[in-house]
């Protein structure tokens, strides 16, 4: 390591350059990480709180868009129900709709239907949760939008209001749009569409959007053999996170810049070990020469790069999350999450010493005879 800390003195402003691009790099990856993980949250955070292991949709139902397309029997709840391993089953209902509150504030929701007494009602941090029809339970970020306990909510078109109960306690969105909790019946006639006053067709209140079942401690439910009993299509709750409006798409746009960032960064450190080896010929021959092995002048190289990589990243990482703090914020969707931004940055520092790996083999071919004119 003397050699390749001598060189980083020596030539540091050309070590600095190099240091300043890996750093920008880092800083992009985190902000490409926390912007990936406020998109999910933004997107599926509603389902991620779900107390369940799976869902149960419509039988053969598209399985990218089935929390907008599916309808189930309620039949389908007592038939999961009575599954073995099942520890509880229960309705869910799945729609959006467009609200305007009593003071004026326009809103869109993700309205969830859910049995008051079943275990897929969740707990309020405000007020309380639904109890009976003509009650929402709404997302913190509703409130920060401008939504309050009390308010009266009007659906639109169908005029259908609802008084604000509570708020939840941690971030409940679906689609990007925020989650409002109702009681089953209520979401029925809002689903359907039936205006106040009219006349409800009977089969209205025996449909819903998928069953939620939840697996008994420890155990793993057959959903194959659910499926054929019920006569429905079930997704584990992460797979259902590809049924919400535009996940799949955008966690697969962000995943192909994040691997093209990760190659990028692998290229400029491998081109410029590259040049810096080459510029450095005469001198590793002179090393050569005086009996410097190659494997020592490999591992000095590698040393110096990794060297390189990890005060630069850690330097980008650092400038990236006091940026991403600062967008925390911000309307944007973003979220800062220490796993997935010590990941990259591991990933980054590897795939740079690749880079620089197949720079420094160039080493195991100077020729000690250089050092002494053998070239000339």
């Amino acid at each position: 390591m003397f050699l390749a800390l001598r060189e980083l003195s020596f030539a540091r402003s050309r070590f600095v350059l190099m240091g300043a691009v890996v750093a920008l790099i880092a800083v992009l990856m985190v902000l490409l990480s926390g912007l990936s993980a406020g998109l999910v949250n933004d997107g599926v955070s509603g389902l991620k709180r779900l107390p369940v292991t799976s869902l149960a949709f419509q039988h053969d139902v598209s399985k990218d868009a089935a929390f907008t397309r599916s309808v189930v029997e309620d039949t389908a709840v007592a038939t999961w129900a009575g599954q073995p391993h099942v520890a509880a089953a229960a309705p869910l209902g799945v729609s959006l709709a467009n609200a305007r509150t009593s003071r004026g504030l326009e809103i869109d929701f993700a309205i969830f239907g859910v049995e008051p007494s079943s275990f897929l009602n969740p707990r309020a941090a405000e007020g309380h949760g639904v109890t009976g029809p003509a009650q929402i339970a709404i997302s913190p970020t509703a409130v920060d939008a401008g939504v309050r306990i009390g308010d009266t909510v009007t659906l639109e078109p169908s005029g259908t209001t609802l008084k604000v109960v509570g708020a939840l306690a941690d971030q409940n969105t679906f689609g990007h749009v925020d989650i409002g909790y109702v009681d089953l019946r209520t979401w029925q006639e809002i689903h359907a569409g039936v205006r106040p006053g009219d006349p409800v067709p009977d089969r209205v209140y025996h449909e819903i959007t998928a069953v939620g079942v939840r697996a008994a401690d420890g155990a793993s439910v057959d959903l194959t053999a659910g499926d054929h009993a019920a006569g429905t299509t079930s997704m584990t709750l992460h797979a259902s996170f590809g049924a919400s409006p535009g996940y799949a798409a955008e966690t697969a746009t962000l995943q192909l810049i994040q691997a093209f960032l990760y190659a990028i960064s692998a290229l400029v450190v491998g081109a410029f070990f590259t040049v810096l080896t080459i510029q450095r010929r005469t001198e590793i021959a002179v090393l050569r020469a005086m009996g410097a092995s190659t494997a020592y002048l490999l591992r000095d190289s590698l040393l110096q790069s990794l060297f390189l990589l990890t005060a630069s990243s850690a330097t980008g990482v650092a400038l990236g999350v006091a940026a991403g703090a600062a967008l925390e914020s911000t309307p944007m969707p973003f979220a800062l999450e220490t796993t997935p931004i010590v990941g990259a940055t591991l990933l980054l520092i590897v795939l740079g010493v690749a880079g620089a790996s197949v720079a420094v083999v160039r080493i195991t071919r100077v020729d000690p005879l250089t050092a002494l004119g053998g070239s000339r």
